[in-house]
Formats: C-alpha cells, sequence, structure tokens
C-alpha cells in the first residue's frame, strides 16, 4: 500500500510520520502501549496491519483510523446471548426463552450442513454470486466501473468472502446480530468514503445468499429460511438496494 501522491522518499517519511500518529491513537484508545498498534488486524483484508495509514476496504486504499474501538473477544450465539440476559434480570427462563431454545436446536442440523457446505464451496460460492452479478450489471467491469481493473475485481473477490465468511459465523451461531459489531458499524460510511458503490455490495450479497440455499435445495433441504437470515441482517445493514446506487 501507498501513501498516495508522494515520492518514495516523502512517502516513507510520511508514512513514518502517520505510523507514529496512528500507534498513538492505539494507545489512547486501547488502553495499550503504542507499539502494541502494530499488532492491530485489518478484519477486512486478513492480514496484519503493517502500514500507517491503517484499514484497507474494497478498492485496497487506505484511509485512518478515526473511530477505533475495542471489540468484544468473544462471539455470542443466541443461547449464551438470551441466558446472560434473563441472568442480568435475575429471571428464571420462561417458556417465550425455552421456545427460542428450542427453535435453536431444532434447527441445528439445518446451520451445521450450511456451514459444511460453505465451508466446502466457498471460492465456488463467490465466483457464481460473482458472475451473477456482472451479468446483471455488466457496467461494473467494464471501463469505468466499479470492479474494473485486475486490482479492483480481485478485491471485490475478497469483500463478496469476506461477507460469506462472517455469514456462516451468525449461522452457526444463530444470531445475526454478531455482524454488527463484526461488519457493520461503520462499513456503510467508510464505503462512501472510499467512493465504493453499497448498492453492488447487496446485491452482491444477496446473491451469495441464493447460490448457498440453491446448492442446499440440491441436497434434498426444503426451508432456507434460517439460512438466508444473516445475508438478508447484512443487506438490511448496508440499506442501498439498487445496484447503481452511490
Amino acid at each position: 500500500m501507498e501513501v498516495l501522491g508522494l515520492s518514495s522518499s516523502r512517502r516513507a517519511a510520511a508514512s513514518s510520520q502517520i505510523w507514529i500518529g496512528f500507534q498513538h491513537e492505539c494507545a489512547q484508545t486501547f488502553g495499550l502501549p503504542p507499539a502494541a498498534g502494530c499488532r492491530l488486524r485489518n478484519r477486512f483484508c486478513q492480514l496484519a496491519q503493517i502500514d500507517p495509514l491503517a484499514w484497507v476496504l474494497a478498492d485496497c486504499e487506505c484511509y485512518g483510523p478515526g473511530q477505533l474501538r475495542r471489540l468484544d473477544p468473544a462471539m455470542r450465539d443466541a443461547i449464551t446471548g438470551l441466558i446472560g440476559r434473563y441472568d442480568q434480570q435475575g429471571r428464571y427462563l420462561d417458556r417465550s426463552a425455552i421456545d427460542r431454545i428450542s427453535s435453536y436446536y431444532s434447527e441445528s442440523g439445518l446451520r451445521l450442513a450450511a456451514v459444511e457446505l460453505i465451508n466446502r464451496e466457498a471460492a465456488a460460492i463467490v465466483r457464481e454470486a460473482a458472475q451473477r452479478l456482472w451479468l446483471a450489471d455488466p457496467e461494473l467491469i467494464l471501463p469505468g466501473g466499479n470492479a474494473y481493473t485486475t486490482r479492483r475485481l480481485s478485491a471485490c473477490l475478497r469483500d463478496m468472502d469476506y461477507f460469506l465468511r462472517y455469514a456462516s459465523y451468525a449461522l452457526i451461531a444463530g444470531d445475526p446480530t454478531i455482524l454488527d459489531e463484526r461488519v457493520l458499524n461503520g462499513l456503510d460510511d467508510t464505503y462512501k468514503s472510499l467512493g465504493v458503490p453499497t448498492g453492488p455490495t447487496v446485491r452482491s450479497i444477496a446473491l451469495l445468499a441464493d447460490v448457498v440455499c440453491e446448492l442446499l435445495l440440491d441436497t434434498g433441504v426444503t426451508d432456507t429460511t434460517a439460512v438466508r437470515a444473516p445475508f438478508e441482517h447484512l443487506c438490511r445493514g448496508l440499506g442501498a438496494t439498487n445496484v447503481r446506487a452511490r
């Protein structure tokens, strides 16, 4: 990655100064020693954070970490969250809670089958969803389109893989709200700041759900409502539905 618009020597100097500032911001935000900033990870590109300009998103461009926050290190599943709420209120599990727990376990076979399929066919699922997106809106991969050039196309496929992976986590947890903190918080604004239209992103997530559910139907699964839930949560969180919007 680069500090855009500068010569190599000036870029190196700028990078050094920005990195120092980033380390201090990490220290202030997370209560860590400044050097610990270099151990933060960018969940989106899954690479150890070694660049001073912090996180990278769909178009491989950099932006400063204006709002850093500590994440809950543990992802809570539907049962853990439910019991935790009743514990905080000092209540026994009532009929409503028991019904929700029963529903969670009754769908466990479907959730496991879906996650196993995603783990096994992830690359093919992303490839098929991407092909459908390009066929529906070929302007995206033509000159001037958001997925034009190999670099942008690769970034788009990487992001789709990221959404698919996190949807599988939410599937097994039975709680799509875990996607709020791990994926959605601030992502829409970040895409806007980078000039990345969220419309095609929303459409690609919906297509990922379509492909997964079609593959499950081929195995004899008839009700895929629970499988679509995390994908629909991601789509609602990003908001845009028009593929050409923004």
